[in-house]
């Protein structure tokens, strides 16, 4: 048995293709998602007839949405995000810059790209400069700088330390010392001393 199938898709599907093309997908995607979904079905010259005007406005929407895609990355050239972040004293943040807040940050710069196109390898978990890709197809991609800031600098907090593990080592405050009564080599002294204050 073929480990493929050829289906004609009646929806566009990312990364597939659009509708009314005719696509070879494996056997358990076709039936797992794209058939019971009712994305897809087998292909027969009548179906496809059906589906040439539906095809011809989806390359025009791809063709509308590809020329503001590329507007877009043309205004995102040389782009930097700053974002202020608290931190430790070693500049590990509370926490960490996602996908989600690049997204947020880009969006309340008129710079809407979508957090699936912010294609960030990990969360930022430290203060500093990182490069970040924007790719919305194989061929539409750009890079901007993100760079994190503490919230306030990092020599006026108080020092803290971690075990090997990063967890905060939380110190317990120290009582002030007693007064320790003075050792039997000392007493003799002191008895001494007042002796000689009495003679006098």
């Amino acid at each position: 048995m073929a480990r493929h199938i050829e289906l004609l898709l009646l929806k566009n599907i990312e990364h597939l293709g659009i509708v009314g093309d005719v696509v070879r997908v494996k056997r358990g995607y076709a039936r797992n998602y794209l058939l019971p979904h009712g994305f897809a079905e087998v292909p027969t010259p009548s179906r496809i007839a059906m589906l040439e005007e539906d095809r011809a406005k989806a390359l025009a929407d791809l063709a509308t949405l590809r020329s503001a895609r590329e507007e877009l990355l043309q205004r995102m050239v040389d782009v930097t995000l700053t974002l202020t972040r608290s931190c430790n004293d070693q500049g590990v943040l509370y926490g960490s810059v996602t996908q989600r807040d690049i997204c947020d940050a880009l969006q309340a710069n008129n710079l809407d790209v979508g957090a699936r196109s912010v294609r960030l390898a990990a969360a930022i978990r430290r203060i500093g400069t990182y490069p970040v890709p924007i790719q919305f197809d194989k061929d539409l991609r750009t890079e901007i700088t993100v760079v994190v800031e503490p919230d306030q600098p990092l020599e006026e907090r108080e020092e803290m330390e971690f075990d090997d593990e990063g967890n905060l080592i939380i110190k317990e405050p120290q009582a002030p010392k007693a007064e320790e009564p003075a050792s039997e080599d000392e007493q003799p002294a002191a008895e001494e001393t007042a002796e000689a204050a009495s003679t006098e």
